[in-house]
C-alpha cells in the first residue's frame, strides 16, 4: 500500500507573484515532500516591487476554512503568517488548544519592501495569544525587537531576546534570524534545552522576497515528519542558502527566492 503523506498547513495571507504568503509556503512544502494546505487570512495585491492593497478576510471566512481541514484530514504540523485581526488570532488559538501538533509561527509584520502588514494593536496581541502555543517562533530581528521591546545589536541583547520568548511569552523555541545584521547571516535558536548557532554566508542579491515565510515553511514540513527542532531548523538553514543562492530572478524589485534550488542539488530527503 502507497503511504499516505505527512500533511503540513500553512495560515497566511496571499502573494499573486509567488514569492510569499502561503503560495511560498505551499511550494517549500512540496519541496520537502510533504502534501500542503491552506486556508487565507487576508487577499494581497504584492509583487517584488512592494505591496499594493491589503483586503482582509471576514474571521468567520478563516474558521469555515478551517473547520473544513480539521474535520476531514487534521495536519500533521501547522505555521501561521500574516494574521492581521485580533479575532482571528482569537480562532486560531482554539485550534491550537484542541490538536495536540507542532506550531510554527512567523510573525509577520513588515514585507520585504517595507510595507507595514500588521496593525499596532494586533502585534501586541501575538505575545498573549499565538506565540505562548509555538513549538518555534521565528522573528527577524525588526519582529523580535517588536515583540521583546528592546534592540538586538549585541549578543548578549540576542540572548535576552532568546530568554524572553521562552521564560516571558512562554514559546518552547525561537529563531532569531540575523539576516538583518551586519556579518554573515547567522541564525540562533534557542529552546528550553540550550542556544544553538546556525552559520550561513550572506549571498550579494537583493532577491530575498519571501525568505522568512520559506523558512518557517520548511521547519513546518520537517516538524510534520517528526524531525526534531534542532533537525527541522538545520534543514530550513540549508534549504534558505540555496534558494538565495539561486534565485531565480524575476520581477522588477526584490524578487523571489527560488524554492526548488535544495530539492534540485540535494534530492529529497
Amino acid at each position: 500500500m502507497i503511504q499516505k503523506p505527512k500533511i503540513a498547513l500553512t495560515i497566511a495571507g496571499t502573494d499573486p507573484s509567488g514569492g510569499a504568503g502561503a503560495m511560498a509556503d505551499l511550494k517549500s512544502f512540496h519541496a520537502c515532500g510533504v502534501y500542503g494546505m491552506s486556508a487565507i487570512t487576508s487577499i494581497v495585491a504584492q509583487n517584488s516591487l512592494g505591496v499594493q492593497h491589503i483586503h482582509n478576510l471576514e474571521p468567520a471566512w478563516l474558521e469555515e476554512q478551517l473547520a473544513s481541514v480539521f474535520n476531514d484530514e487534521p495536519p500533521h504540523a501547522l505555521k501561521t503568517g500574516m494574521i492581521p485581526t485580533p479575532d482571528m488570532m482569537i480562532i486560531i488559538e482554539r485550534y491550537l488548544k484542541d490538536f495536540d501538533i507542532p506550531y510554527v509561527i512567523d510573525p509577520v509584520m513588515v514585507a520585504k519592501s517595507g510595507d507595514s502588514l500588521m496593525a499596532e494593536q494586533v502585534r501586541k496581541q501575538l505575545k498573549t495569544t499565538l506565540l505562548p502555543y509555538a513549538d518555534v517562533a521565528t522573528p527577524n530581528i525588526p519582529e523580535a525587537e517588536e515583540i521583546t521591546g528592546f534592540q538586538l545589536e549585541t549578543m548578549d541583547q540576542i540572548h535576552r531576546a532568546g530568554d524572553f520568548f521562552i521564560n516571558e511569552v512562554g514559546s518552547k523555541g525561537v529563531v532569531i534570524k540575523g539576516g538583518h545584521l551586519e556579518g554573515d547571516a547567522t541564525d540562533h535558536l534557542f529552546t528550553r534545552e540550550g542556544h544553538f548557532v546556525f552559520e550561513g554566508e550572506r549571498y550579494p542579491t537583493e532577491h530575498t522576497h519571501g525568505t522568512g515565510c520559506t523558512f518557517s515553511a520548511v521547519i513546518t514540513a520537517e516538524l510534520a515528519k517528526g524531525r526534531s527542532v534542532y533537525d527541522a531548523v538545520a534543514k530550513a538553514k540549508a534549504f534558505i542558502a540555496l534558494a538565495i543562492k539561486y534565485t531565480p530572478e524575476i520581477g522588477r524589485g526584490r524578487g523571489p527566492v527560488n524554492h526548488f534550488a535544495y530539492q534540485s542539488q540535494k534530492g529529497w530527503d
